[in-house]
């Protein structure tokens, strides 16, 4: 659709909307910003770029406007009585992942799934800049496409993380390479049930062709269902079957099987990132970057220096023959617990912070033989001793602030054994947010 001189409605007006807002104007469209918030309620600011260019529906009803297309933002809930109207009466109604892939030539590398979207994609987007590929990271994480599209070119390649909650409001878009990396439980308060989920997912690869391909995990009952569904060339990848083509592990390896070849990417060992959910990851990414015949040399290389997403069991040193390891995003003990599960060394688990009013006991008893010592920190102090006395762990320390959390897992920590940072809690107590809880965390590590 050419949007010169039509009248478009941005819903949702955060970072996507913004984006979609810039984008329109500069293809000619006259813009309507549509938020359910007052303008009083967002930042100073907010609007100057768009004063005299843009028309403003904010904390109103939007219902009486009279549009010919509305752009709606990730997660703004289709059903909303006004967007509904809007597709009754025929309007166009899409997401800005689509506005974003009509107005480039690039490439799309789209990859989707419950867990590990942005992992794979960081790790994919690596890869394809090794390889000299001109690559623009974008999507889910953070970086909206309709944003960046005016600097791509054909030739380019986008790899997006591409969330349902993107994905239902697509219409034409077709990436040449999709990835559907496993298929859990999330998002019934937004989609009402599993199957309505699923159906968003699996649109990230309903415009494909022949020409394009698909990268599915056979482990993953869901995603293995979907073989056939698509025109494009499924291709596997398994942590635990050996496939008749695909990527998968054999003998520690990371191996591809590709018509009547078989050959060694690299050894399991050398992956930087820990865990058994980012092997998973690091074969997703693989199979990706053989799908534009990226050769394994530099695959491999990729996978031995890929440190993973900040704050995500971040690697972050190793000083004194131990490793110190960032989770600052580990907020909730079910998080803790995967990052707690990856560590395949003896580990000092630096736990607490803002109280949230979680158990510990179940996280301390769900503990492996590689978690030796905790030291317990911030608001939480307290519940995280109640929780490892009733589970049974008994080797806890105490500290009173960050760093002499830091100093004391150091002192405890013994050669070849890991430090986590990963607090089951939210960072308020001490910290603005985990992202600034992990960057204390990094610079007190560096400044051993």
């Amino acid at each position: 659709m050419d949007f010169s001189g039509k009248k478009v409605m941005v819903v949702g007006v955060a970072k996507s909307g913004i984006a979609s807002a810039r984008l329109l104007i500069s293809k000619g469209a006259d813009v309507v910003l549509y938020d359910a918030k007052t303008i009083d309620e967002f930042e100073s600011g907010t609007f100057d770029e768009f004063e005299g260019i843009a028309q403003f529906a904010l904390g109103v009803d939007a219902g009486d406007i009279e549009i010919d297309a509305m752009v709606l933002s990730p997660g703004v809930p289709t059903a909303l009585p006004f967007i509904q109207k809007a597709i009754a009466q025929g309007k166009t109604v899409i997401g800005e992942q689509e506005l974003g892939f009509m107005y480039t030539d690039a490439d799309f590398v789209a990859i989707t799934g419950t867990n590990g979207k942005t992992t794979t994609t960081m790790l994919t987007g690596e890869m394809f800049i090794h390889a000299g590929i001109t690559t623009h990271v974008l999507g889910n994480m953070g970086i909206p496409i309709a944003g960046e599209v005016d600097g791509t070119k054909r030739g380019d390649v986008i790899v997006a993380e591409s969330a349902a909650l993107q994905l239902e409001t697509i219409d034409t878009f077709s990436p040449h390479v999709s990835a559907v990396l496993n298929i859990t439980e999330d998002h019934l308060d937004r989609f009402g049930s599993m199957e309505t989920y699923i159906a968003a997912k699996k649109r990230v690869f309903e415009n494909q062709t022949e020409n394009d391909y698909c990268v599915l995990n056979y482990d993953n009952e869901e995603t293995r269902s979907m073989a056939g569904e698509q025109e494009s060339k499924v291709i596997w990848f398994s942590r635990k079957q050996v496939l008749d083509r695909g990527v998968f592990l054999k003998q520690g390896n990371i191996v591809c099987r590709e018509d009547d070849r078989i050959f060694k990417v690299c050894d399991i060992d050398e992956i930087l990132i820990p865990g058994m959910h980012n092997l998973e990851n690091a074969l997703a990414a693989t199979a990706i970057a053989r799908c534009y015949d990226i050769p394994t040399s530099i695959i491999a290389g990729t996978l031995r220096e890929f440190k993973g997403v900040e704050h995500r069991i971040e690697f972050v040193r190793e000083f004194e023959k131990v490793r110190y390891i960032n989770d600052s995003k580990g907020t909730n003990p079910d998080a803790t617990e995967k990052a707690a599960d990856a560590m395949t060394r003896p580990t000092v688990l630096i736990l607490g912070g803002y109280d949230k009013k979680n158990s510990f006991e179940s996280l301390f008893a769900g503990f492996g033989e590689n978690i030796k010592a905790v030291v317990a920190i911030g608001a939480t102090k307290a519940n995280v001793l109640l929780g490892a006395k009733a589970a049974g762990f008994d080797n806890v320390y105490t500290a009173d602030t960050f760093r002499q959390a830091v100093e004391k897992s150091r002192e405890i920590a013994g050669e070849g054994w890991n430090v986590l940072l990963s607090p089951a809690c939210a960072s308020y107590d001490m910290f603005k947010n985990f992202e600034q809880r992990g960057e204390v965390f990094k610079q007190i590590v560096n400044s051993f």
